[in-house]
């Protein structure tokens, strides 16, 4: 005989007997450490569009094929799957309040009916593969943070290799290391106590803009970040942690500090940061408080910022010449305009000149 293995049933279960998961990744990648049940239940309905849910739930009831993932943990029956949903019921029943909003009114026997939802019993470690494609590269996907969360804690917590992980969720290797790293990054600045997730400027956590960052060459040496094949627990050496918690402020800021991070967007300024930490120049004026343009500049010194000037002065004054036929129509204040232009240029030119004579002269000296 072929022994076969019995398959989860569904079963209701009072509503009121389940947890919020403290460990879920949606909420970890965002806030780190989150200790009580409301703290989960207004993190998850001020983040993570509880509202729709429960709207939705309140015009068409709770479909009955949608349970949710109960694991027995000690003496609590903790969701570890559809913590959405829990908080949505659990809101629309009058078990918690929202902090902000106003609920659908429900008929007595409308709440009455939610007073049980299905569930399905299961472990964490029976659910990674199924929750890991459903939500970090499948159709329900999370934020990058809660990814990175979930990855950390099956690779440290069961013990499933990256790579492993990877296969199983239909995701690159490369891309699991570096979610991995990224995390191992922040937890790192976190337990050194040189920057908290918490402390962060903006109530969204740009967690991307660190998992891309840490691929470029400015940011990782100023770091000093290990390569993500290492898959180390602890990316950053002891002695670049003070470094590792200058970046995090200028990545995502620091609230008790009144920092709003440098980098707003990241695409420029991700890219402008990384040119920055190229140079002693601009991370000193970085550290100085500098806005990151400025920064920028200065990292750049005085010969590029010419250059710049010059090329861009040049490719302007191409663009007006082509617009002299269609653009001008007799005002005065444009030739006036044009003739300060030329004088100006004329005035470059002759300084360049002189500069370029007294360097020559100098190099000369020097060979004699």
């Amino acid at each position: 005989m072929t022994a076969t293995t019995a398959q989860p049933q569904i079963e209701q279960v009072e509503t009121r007997s389940l947890r919020f998961d403290p460990q879920n990744p949606r909420l970890r990648g965002q806030e780190g450490e989150i200790q009580t049940q409301r703290q989960v239940f207004d993190t998850l309905w001020r983040d993570f569009a509880v509202s729709e849910v429960a709207a939705s739930i309140a015009a068409n009831g709770y479909f009955e094929y949608e349970p949710v993932f109960v694991a027995t943990e000690g003496d609590e029956q903790v969701v570890i799957e559809g913590n959405r949903r829990l908080a949505a019921v659990k809101a629309l029943i009058g078990e918690f309040k929202p902090p902000a909003g106003a609920l659908p009114r429900l008929s007595k026997a409308e709440r009455d009916r939610l007073e049980f939802i299905p569930a399905m019993r299961a472990s964490r470690t029976d659910l990674w593969q199924y929750i890991g494609f459903k939500h970090v590269n499948g159709p329900q996907a999370w934020r990058s943070a809660s990814k990175a969360s979930y990855i950390a804690w099956v690779h440290n917590e069961v013990g499933v290799p990256l790579e492993e992980i990877a296969r199983r969720i239909g995701d690159q290797h490369s891309t699991v290391q570096r979610f991995y790293r990224s995390l191992m990054v922040i937890e790192q600045a976190e337990e050194a106590g040189v920057w908290q997730r918490s402390d962060r400027y903006k109530e969204h956590f740009s967690f991307s803009h660190l998992y891309t960052g840490l691929d470029y060459i400015g940011i990782q040496r100023f770091v000093g970040v290990r390569p993500t094949a290492e898959e180390s627990k602890r990316p950053i050496p002891n002695g670049n942690l003070p470094e590792l918690g200058e970046l995090c402020v200028w990545l995502f800021g620091s609230k008790s500090r009144n920092k709003p991070p440098l980098v707003q967007s990241q695409n420029p300024d991700l890219r402008v940061l990384d040119d920055v930490l190229h140079d002693r120049n601009g991370i000193a004026a970085l550290r100085r408080g500098l806005p990151l343009h400025i920064s920028h500049d200065i990292s750049k010194g005085d010969s590029q910022l010419l250059r710049e000037a010059l090329v861009g002065a040049k490719e302007s004054l191409q663009t007006a010449r082509g617009r002299v036929l269609t653009g001008y129509d007799g005002q005065s204040d444009l030739v006036t305009l044009a003739d300060d232009i030329v004088e100006l240029a004329d005035a470059i030119a002759d300084d360049l000149r002189k500069a370029h004579n007294k360097q020559r002269r100098s190099r000369r000296q020097r060979a004699e």
